[in-house]
């Protein structure tokens, strides 16, 4: 004897997030007999979620100012300004650093810090008992003494941009050597950073007026893209949107 299988059934998403909602629900409670289920309506409020802060520009929450003058420099060197766009500095990409410094990135929160510390693979990334803020702390006190030392007590920032060129080439190469932190760890981890506040959502202090997504037609954050999908090979008509979202989408 046999039995016909039974006819498959339609779950829209609608009605999965709905009966997941119930389930939710109903699990929170115990199974008491008051539990409630939902159905047709999901279990959250518009405008209800807590965005990230947005960074405020002026002053400097890590960064000493000799610190500052330093990073701006450097930033502004590995992203120099063009017809295209601005630079590193005005790009905001040294306040994206000192921001992520004073917050969890700097103080290496969600890193494994403990022992052993083995020169490891490339693939495994950097190993050290120094979370990012000591990194910063000690190669940039490194690298001024070297410039001091080397180019008649000038810091980086004094320098000529040829002559800050030619030094970064030399971290980068490991060509030079420090009193104290690492050369080219130094240059890879502010070239990390850089590249990161040049390109990540303003809200988080770099990419001022999003000029790097603008320079690359880069959407942004726009929630809706259901008339340009099926136009291949077109340029994306509509400016780029943060995180903070757009003036117009404000409730009223």
């Amino acid at each position: 004897m046999t039995h016909d299988a039974a006819p498959p059934v339609s779950v829209t998403r609608r009605r999965f997030l709905a009966s997941t909602a119930a389930i939710a629900v109903l699990a929170s409670a115990g199974g008491r007999a008051h539990a409630a289920s939902l159905s047709g309506i999901l279990p959250w409020q518009p405008y209800s979620a807590t965005p990230p802060t947005p960074v405020v520009p002026g002053g400097w929450t890590f960064f000493t100012p000799a610190e500052a003058r330093a990073v701006e420099a450097i930033v502004d060197r590995l992203i120099p300004a063009d017809d295209v766009s601005v630079g590193g500095k005005d790009a905001g990409c040294a306040v994206f650093i000192d921001r992520q410094l004073s917050g969890s990135y700097g103080s290496a929160q969600n890193l494994y810090m403990q022992p052993p510390f083995a020169n490891g693979t490339p693939s495994q990334g950097f190993q050290s008992p120094l979370s990012p803020t000591g990194r910063y702390r000690q190669g940039l006190a490194g690298l001024d003494a070297y410039c001091k030392a080397n180019f008649a007590g000038k810091s980086f920032d004094g320098l000529s941009p040829a002559e800050q060129d030619d030094l970064l080439k030399k971290m980068e190469a490991n060509g030079i050597k420090f009193e104290s932190g690492d050369a080219k760890s130094l240059f890879e981890l502010l070239l990390q950073n850089t590249m990161e506040g040049f390109f990540a959502d303003p809200i988080y202090g770099g990419n001022k007026d999003m000029v790097s997504w603008r320079m690359i037609g880069f959407p942004g954050a726009r929630y809706d893209y259901r008339d340009h999908i099926d136009k291949h090979n077109q340029p994306y008509p509509l400016p780029p949107v943060s995180i903070m979202g757009n003036s117009t989408w404000v409730r009223r």
